[in-house]
Parts: C-alpha cells; sequence; structure tokens
C-alpha cells in the first residue's frame, strides 16, 4: 500500500474536498460511511472517499482513497497517486485567477464564500457519460445510487486493505448488459439509452475523441451522437469530463439563478439562453460559476 499526502496550503485557492465530490458533478467516488450527500457543511470534512481508476485501461485497475484533514489532503492507494490525484481534482487550477475572470455579484460571491475550494473534477468520459444519461429528472442521490448499483453489479472487483472495491463497469460489459439487467437497477426508461452508448463506445462507433478539440458549440453537437444525451447532458460531460470550462449545463438550478437573479438570460430556447448565462457568468470560466452556484442553490434548498 502507497500512501502521501498532499498540503492544502501549497494549493492556489485551496481545496474542499467534500464540496468537490458532493457536488453533483462526479458519482465515481464513495464515502466509506455511506453518508454521501447526507450533509453539507462547508468545511470540507474529514471522511474517506474511494474511487477505482484505470478500469478501461491495460493497466490493473487501482484504488485511491482520500480524505482532508488537518490542512492536508491524505492518501491511501495501490500505486502513488499523487499525480492521478492532481489530474483528477484539478488540483493545478488557479481558482483565485479564475475568480478574477467571473462576476462578483451577490450570488456568485455568496456561493464562492460558502465553498471556497470546491473544484470542477475531470473524470474519465464513459462512466461520467454513463452517470449524466442517468441523471434525467433524478436527484443527485439518486444518480449516486444507480453509479454505485452498475459498479457493484457489472464493476470489476478490486482488493486493497482487506476490502473489496468495485470499479466502474467497461463499456463492453455494459454493452451486453441487458435493459431488464439495468432496469433492475433503477435505471428505469434510460436503461436502453445507457446500453445503446455503451456498444457506441464499445465499438469505436461514437467515443470520446470524436468530441475532443472541437470549438464548443460542435463539441456540445457531437456529445448527442451518443443515446440519451441532449443538450444539458452534453454540457455536463464537456463541463465534468473533457475540460470545456466555459459548459454550463442548464438544469434546475440553474434555471432557478436565471429566473431570480438572472431573468434577462432566460431566451426561450436552450441555445440562446445558454449563450446568454455563460456570458453573465463570465464567459471563458463558467462553468465553475455553474458549479458554485449549483452547489449553493441545492444545499440552501
Amino acid at each position: 500500500m502507497d500512501s502521501g499526502s498532499i498540503p492544502v496550503g501549497d494549493l492556489s485557492g485551496g481545496l474542499d474536498l467534500q464540496a468537490t465530490l458532493e457536488s453533483g458533478q462526479t458519482f465515481l467516488w464513495r464515502r466509506e460511511d455511506g453518508r454521501a450527500y447526507e450533509t453539507a457543511d462547508a468545511t470540507g470534512g474529514s471522511a474517506w472517499y474511494y474511487t477505482v481508476v484505470g478500469w478501461n485501461d491495460d493497466a490493473d485497475p487501482e484504488v485511491v482513497r482520500a480524505r482532508q484533514r488537518d490542512g492536508m489532503v491524505e492518501w491511501e492507494a495501490t500505486t502513488d497517486a499523487d499525480s492521478l490525484l492532481a489530474d483528477r481534482l484539478r488540483l493545478d487550477d488557479d481558482l483565485p485567477a479564475i475568480f478574477d475572470r467571473i462576476p462578483d455579484d451577490p450570488l456568485l460571491a455568496d456561493a464562492r464564500d460558502a465553498y471556497r475550494g470546491l473544484r470542477i473534477v475531470d473524470d474519465p468520459f464513459f462512466p461520467c457519460l454513463v452517470s449524466f444519461i442517468c441523471s434525467a429528472q433524478m436527484r443527485v442521490g439518486r444518480i449516486h445510487g444507480m453509479q454505485t448499483a452498475l459498479a457493484r453489479e457489472f464493476g470489476e472487483t478490486v482488493r486493497f486493505d482487506g476490502e473489496t472495491y468495485h470499479g466502474f463497469p467497461t463499456p463492453d460489459r455494459l454493452a451486453r448488459a441487458t435493459e431488464d439487467e439495468l432496469r433492475e437497477l433503477g435505471l428505469g426508461y434510460r436503461a436502453p439509452y445507457v446500453r445503446r452508448s455503451a456498444e457506441l463506445v464499445a465499438s469505436g462507433e461514437a467515443t470520446s475523441e470524436d468530441v475532443r478539440g472541437l470549438d464548443y458549440a460542435d463539441a456540445r453537437e457531437a456529445m448527442q451522437t451518443f443515446v440519451g444525451v441532449g443538450d444539458k447532458v452534453a454540457d455536463c460531460v464537456l463541463l465534468f469530463s473533457l475540460g470545456y470550462l466555459e459548459a454550463v449545463p442548464l438544469d434546475t438550478w440553474i434555471q432557478t439563478a436565471i429566473a431570480d437573479y438572472y431573468p434577462d438570460c432566460e431566451k426561450g430556447s436552450y441555445a440562446e439562453t445558454s449563450d446568454a448565462i455563460r456570458a453573465a457568468f463570465g464567459g471563458e470560466f463558467a462553468g465553475y460559476a455553474q458549479t458554485y452556484v449549483f452547489h449553493y442553490l441545492r444545499n440552501r434548498g
């Protein structure tokens, strides 16, 4: 077992691990106490989180556990996890510089102050895609539960420190699952969408490489090649997996923010409203503003 620690004070803008992993942007991390999305304190907490990585690579899957305590991100893993955590949690992002590019209006200022150190994640493409196909008309706790069930039923297992961990299923494994099996895990009408999108990725008919590097608008359109992906799901995957930090998914909470704080941004269509709220959120890093506002409004209720 490898272990290490990362000083939070060395990170520009710090880190709030709990807010980052429980803000509805990633569903690939589990809290070992089983209480993800139950509490929303703004201190980062000290719970252990874990994820399984490498599930779709030639290398064997690896387990990474991390927690934030006493000004450090402590980790234990089956591999050296310093660089992995830096990549997955975007620890190199300069948060003060990013917020210098985001308007300091009252809502954004309150959200930033409540969750300083919340970072956007960089999740692997396929599990991020499946997570957000499953997100339609679902609360974040239910989405998290679906992904946990998919990993438990179809993911590869890894033993670590006396415990068994489950990685996210490969595209090939989910493509071979039946719709009935997926429905039994709570996916409902989303089951055929997940299965068909898994088939596209497994066969190479449609992959993340068809999207990467495109201009934002073209990338959002290209994402909709996958089954069950509309504008909002496309924006989620672009933001939380493919590095399009300007993307602003127009979910329920952002629509609430538009109605209550930015009514002039409502333009009657997804594309035009998206353009307007991205401009209101500062453009290049509007996705960061979105993530803070989403987490702030959801927890405030």
